[in-house]
């Protein structure tokens, strides 16, 4: 069983936090290039870039909590709370980089 309040602890979760950041602001880049019309992006982006972030919030408020209910520490907690998060942004950032963007003709 690992260390819970080991240092590695702190820096994966930093990590995550960090990939976080960039794939979101990828994400983000992407969608505003799409709303110029520089960039590809499917029927109902508009709506699925509020919906899925209550989502995803609501759903690692939901881990934190049955983590910490489960007698878990802070950090399992935290961890707990970022993985739908994490989710999303992964998903999304592979998503619309695979559209591309909307070249001229």
């Amino acid at each position: 069983m690992r260390n819970p309040c080991s240092p590695f602890e702190f820096l994966r979760i930093g990590m995550t936090l960090g990939t976080i950041a960039v794939e979101a602001q990828m994400v983000i880049a992407m969608r505003l290039m799409g709303l110029a019309g520089f960039w590809t992006l499917g029927r109902g982006e508009t709506r699925r870039m509020v919906a899925e972030k209550t989502a995803a919030f609501r759903e690692g408020l939901v881990a934190s909590g049955r983590a910490g209910m489960a007698g878990r520490g802070p950090l399992a907690q935290t961890r707990a709370a970022l993985a739908p998060v994490r989710r999303r942004t992964k998903s999304n950032s592979r998503r619309l980089g695979r559209k591309g963007p909307r070249l001229p003709r």
